[in-house]
């Protein structure tokens, strides 16, 4: 795995970022145009591509910009991640599931890691709900990506 892209959402997508930022891992991903101007996404920190036509080609771009998904859950996909995981299925692009309400953040790392090495991903896209939708979300997400980034830089 060389790099983590998502669409700059608060929760899950930020919390993939931010994990990815703080271990220096590269990072990138597509946002709708104008950004998600409630949590400021500073373009010199999150360097997205913005793009036009808002969430649904945002997820779209960010899904054929990547080798593979994880959509993060917490008991039912819905909303956006229901749109991803449609999308997923629909381009036949790999995706791993991951209910947060089942697994602890090191073992979604350790599932992800696996997926990651079997469909040879070489850029993960990372999906789930917003801050709003899931507050526990960011975090778990950010603990998750850190421990997967750890594996790669381990091995």
């Amino acid at each position: 795995m060389k790099k983590i892209i998502s669409g700059g959402q608060s929760g899950a997508d930020i919390g993939a970022l931010d994990a990815a930022i703080g271990k220096q891992f590269p990072v990138g991903g597509f946002c709708p145009q104008g950004r998600e101007p409630q949590i400021n996404l500073d373009p010199t920190v999150y360097p997205l591509i913005e793009v036009d036509g808002g969430y649904r080609q945002r997820t779209k771009a960010n899904i054929q910009h990547s080798d593979a998904t994880v959509i993060f859950y917490d008991s039912d996909v819905l909303g956006g991640s229901e749109l991803t995981l449609y999308l997923c299925i629909k381009s036949k692009t790999p995706y791993k599931l991951i209910d947060t309400s089942l697994v602890s953040a090191a073992t979604a790392a350790k599932v992800l890691h696996s997926f990651t090495l079997r469909h040879d991903v070489k850029v993960l896209n990372v999906a789930g709900p917003s801050q709003s939708r899931s507050p526990e979300m960011y975090a778990f997400v950010k603990n998750t990506i850190e421990c997967l980034i750890d594996h790669y830089v381990v091995c």
